[in-house]
């Protein structure tokens, strides 16, 4: 007992001496794939199933894109098709889904049309999960009982809406409902064992998601503590608790779902709220810091929202969904649920505080925690003081930056100088994804309103998003080009937005006007800038015509930075147009295998005497303009 005692004093020292060593450790360890990349061939058994993919345990554990797979839990089964690697994100800031996946021990994807169950499952346990999953299928509310029993959110719509309004944790499995489980079991006297074995089987069930398993491991720590009278207090129980599943694995640390549910049990703990209000406003302080990080924006009427939403999660909507599942409420739960959601579109309808962040650096998260953990009389009020530096930390830029940003098959560059924000084009995609990934990507990097929005002519590759833009973020102007006003352009005015066209500068951009050619591309913008002595020229969708009649009306030379008309298309950056300029670097902003062939040969070898960047291949391009030196940065897929 005395050496236990020792320990426990050291406990937070051994943490962290167990967080470096997991930081060591992913740094240095390299995973050997045991498959070969051009292996069309895959046999394994299945763990996991949605509705277009399936994760299946061969050599490697992988994930298989298919439709509406025909399979069991547990099946052997062939799967043919292509293999590949995940990617990394190619818009700075967001979402990495390499080091996600890397993360669970998965290196390896597959595109599959072709799978055949090559042994069906007869493990007991997968059956009872397979029956599970069948009847759960059948059930109207079946997304909420996926959740609540089988611990999977793959598909719960409305993510988007839950993460604005701050409770897409309500949807995690944690101690709360762990306990309402054991509450229930122990109203029925099962012994600790029988409780132990079920809850054993409930993490196999959500398999083993880190809220399950921790909540899990809680109540056993719990029942150890008091059984044996060791008298170890609930913050010591649970930071032993945390370090040892990193012993395990050490990529728990990267884990968002981890890192939530410790930090936040461990401040409800420390502070010993008992009062629901105050529980949910320090919930609400902890998460701060990891809200921002991950979506950018943090909705202050949380705090309120979580009062009244915990309640109805946790004590109707979870108690229902285990209840569903005995005795036929069904039709309670999907009404229930419906209400619930359309009372979560109105609240996210309601924006008055909700404010769009900047990502925020290591070394500031980690002042934020050590400030509200500590003794400091008033640290509430310097965490509320660094919630505001928070806020204003990325709007003031003191180094100009060009981003040109992935958009797949369009253009899209935002420049940030002088604490202004100019966004030339804004892509156009029918993809959600690739629209939110925009908007996340502007306030990441500090963008509360965007000063001028210059459309270099009115193709939907170039602006498609911009009413999405525009809905998200306060624009000042839109500056349109020189010619007739087309369809999706006349759509846009009708917003009531403040415009104009076809002007000759702005501040320190020049409009380099020609003459109008009665064809959408040639009438693009063609932008000028200088930012410290460097050159920047953004071409649009100009073909060679324009480009020589440029020649011939400007004196232009040596550009450091040349945005690639047209994709890289055949039709613009002609042999005599690139020798003229003499770009140092080129950047084509080009959708991954595109169908139309771009960027084309041809331009590649007239841009051959620049160092070329694609976004197909590079990502996102940064330029971070110092006054003597570039400094360049990509998000290399």
């Amino acid at each position: 007992m005395k050496k236990l005692k020792i320990l426990l004093k050291y406990n937070k020292l051994i943490l962290l001496l167990i967080v470096m060593l997991s930081l060591i450790f992913i740094k240095i360890y390299k995973h050997n794939i045991k498959i070969d990349i051009n292996q069309k061939e895959i046999y394994g058994y299945v763990r996991k199933i949605t509705d277009n993919y399936i994760e299946i345990k061969s050599q490697e554990n992988i994930i298989v894109y298919i439709d509406n797979p025909e399979v069991e839990l547990n099946d052997y089964v062939l799967v043919k098709g292509e293999l590949y690697y995940p990617s990394n994100n190619t818009i700075f800031n967001l979402f990495n889904y390499k080091e996600y996946l890397s993360n669970k021990k998965i290196y390896l994807l597959m595109k599959s049309n072709n799978l055949q169950v090559i042994k069906h499952n007869k493990n007991i346990l997968y059956t009872v999960k397979n029956n599970l999953y069948k009847k759960i299928n059948s059930y109207k509310s079946k997304t909420y009982l996926k959740i609540f029993i089988l611990g999977d959110k793959s598909s719960l719509d409305n993510k988007d809406i839950f993460k604005n309004l701050g409770i897409i944790h309500l949807f995690s499995l944690s101690g709360l409902h762990i306990s309402i489980i054991c509450y229930i079991l122990k109203k029925f006297k099962c012994k600790n064992i029988v409780i132990y074995f079920f809850l054993l089987f409930f993490m196999f069930l959500t398999n083993f998601g880190i809220s399950t398993i921790r909540a899990s491991l809680s109540f056993l720590f719990f029942n150890i503590n008091n059984r044996y009278k060791l008298d170890i207090s609930p913050e010591n129980r649970l930071i032993t608790l945390a370090y040892l599943l990193l012993i395990i694995n050490p990529y728990y640390l990267f884990d968002l779902g981890y890192i939530f549910s410790f930090i936040i049990t461990y401040s409800i703990i420390h502070f010993k709220y008992k009062n629901v209000i105050k529980i949910s406003l320090i919930t609400f302080i902890t998460s701060v810091p990891l809200l921002i990080n991950s979506n950018f924006s943090i909705n202050f009427l949380s705090v309120i929202y979580n009062v009244v939403l915990i309640p109805i999660v946790s004590f109707i909507i979870f108690p229902l969904s285990i209840l569903t599942l005995i005795i036929p409420t069904d039709n309670i739960l999907f009404n229930i649920t419906n209400i619930f959601e359309k009372l979560c579109l109105f609240l996210d309808s309601i924006k008055i505080l909700t404010f769009s962040f900047s990502k925020i650096p290591l070394i500031l998260i980690m002042v934020y925690y050590l400030i509200l953990f500590s003794k400091i009389k008033y640290k509430f009020l310097i965490n509320i003081f660094m919630i505001g530096i928070f806020y204003i930390i990325g709007i003031y830029v003191f180094i100009p930056r060009v981003y040109f940003i992935d958009v797949g098959q369009g253009d899209s560059t935002l420049i940030r100088y002088k604490n202004k924000n100019i966004l030339i084009d804004t892509g156009g995609s029918y993809y959600k994804k690739l629209y939110r990934n925009s908007i996340l990507f502007f306030k990441s990097v500090g963008v509360k309103k965007i000063d001028y929005l210059i459309l270099t002519h009115g193709d939907y590759d170039h602006m498609g998003e911009t009413k999405n833009i525009i809905n998200n973020f306060k624009v000042d102007k839109v500056i349109f080009n020189c010619g007739e006003f087309n369809e999706l352009e006349q759509d846009l005015i009708e917003e009531n937005i403040e415009y104009d066209s076809c002007v000759d500068s702005l501040d320190d951009i020049y409009f380099l006007q020609t003459k109008i050619y009665g064809d959408e591309n040639d009438d693009s913008n063609v932008l000028y800038l200088e930012l410290n002595n460097y050159k920047f020229l953004f071409m649009g969708d100009a073909s060679y015509k324009k480009e020589l009649d440029i020649l011939k009306k400007y004196n232009i030379s040596d550009i450091d930075v040349l945005k690639v008309g047209h994709h890289g298309s055949k039709t613009s950056s002609s042999k005599e147009f690139i020798d003229s300029i003499n770009p140092k670097y080129s950047v084509i902003s080009v959708g991954k295998n595109n169908r139309y062939g771009h960027p084309n040969k041809e331009t590649l070898d007239n841009l051959e005497g620049s160092k070329i960047y694609r976004t197909d291949i590079d990502g996102s391009i940064m330029f971070k303009i110092y006054k003597n030196r570039i400094r360049i940065e990509t998000c290399s897929p």
